[in-house]
């Protein structure tokens, strides 16, 4: 069975989408139905092909946006972000409609990931669409019913950036997750605060050392590397720190 099971995620496969749903200017969310889909953990990404009419072939990996279930059966999520002379990620952001076949495979990735069995809160902290995966993790913390206390610390450039703004503004009128935006450039009115993350933010939001906190970070490189080290500079056990990176050197959009 576990050798089956490896074999699904190892080869590709065709999904069909189902639904698109605008996130921002430069994202959206894609809806695919895939009909030998495994299932996967929060946090987890796949890969993405496509292939053009001359045969030339193009890859990406992007993190899994959708907690998933049995009940969920063989839907999934994905939020994809256009990065500027992209190969990808512009077919997947402006062109791809519902109905057209995307070829996937999947899920990969097993240290990013967040279980409900898992001892201890959890924060999470995103830069730009590095909000993807941890949004699934917040869902599957919602689905099951977690108690987990949970905290989301996100950067963005400026208030249209902002990727599930609606959730997030519902998530952040609740007590079940603590939700902190910072703004890098431009902040909305009333909000005093323009600047990147720094060990100020990461002092008044993040939990502290002596909570235990396992910490999610995603985002650009050096968005992940500074905020890696903020978190051990500031006494968090580095073991307890898990990063998934993207750009030049990191892997899922």
């Amino acid at each position: 069975m576990e050798r089956t099971a490896i074999r699904r995620r190892l080869t590709w496969q065709v999904a069909t989408v189902t639904d698109v749903r605008r996130e921002t200017g430069t994202a959206r969310t894609i809806v695919l139905e895939v009909p030998d889909w495994p299932g996967h953990l929060a946090g987890q990404h796949l890969d993405v092909r496509l292939t053009a009419d001359d045969g030339y072939r193009a890859s990406r990996s992007y993190s899994i946006a959708s907690a998933w279930s049995d009940s969920q059966g063989s839907t999934i999520e994905l939020t994809v972000e256009q990065v500027p002379d992209g190969e990808v990620s512009p077919y997947l952001v402006d062109v791809l409609k519902v109905g057209d076949p995307l070829e996937i495979r999947g899920p990969v990735g097993g240290w990013f990931v967040w279980k409900p069995e898992q001892d201890g809160p959890v924060q999470l902290i995103g830069g730009g669409s590095g909000v993807v995966p941890l949004r699934a993790m917040l869902r599957a913390h919602a689905h099951t019913g977690s108690t987990t206390p949970f905290r989301l610390l996100y950067s963005v450039r400026r208030p249209e950036s902002v990727i599930y703004v609606s959730d997030l503004k519902e998530l952040a009128s609740s007590d079940d997750v603590d939700v902190r935006l910072v703004y890098t450039r431009e902040a909305p009115a009333g909000e005093p605060r323009v600047g990147r993350i720094d060990a100020d933010v990461i002092s008044k939001y993040a939990f502290t050392p002596q909570d235990g906190a396992t910490t999610y970070v995603c985002g650009p490189t050096p968005f992940v590397e500074t905020v890696a080290d903020l978190l051990v500079a500031a006494g968090h056990d580095p073991a307890r720190v898990r990063t998934e990176r993207f750009g030049p050197t990191g892997g899922p959009r």
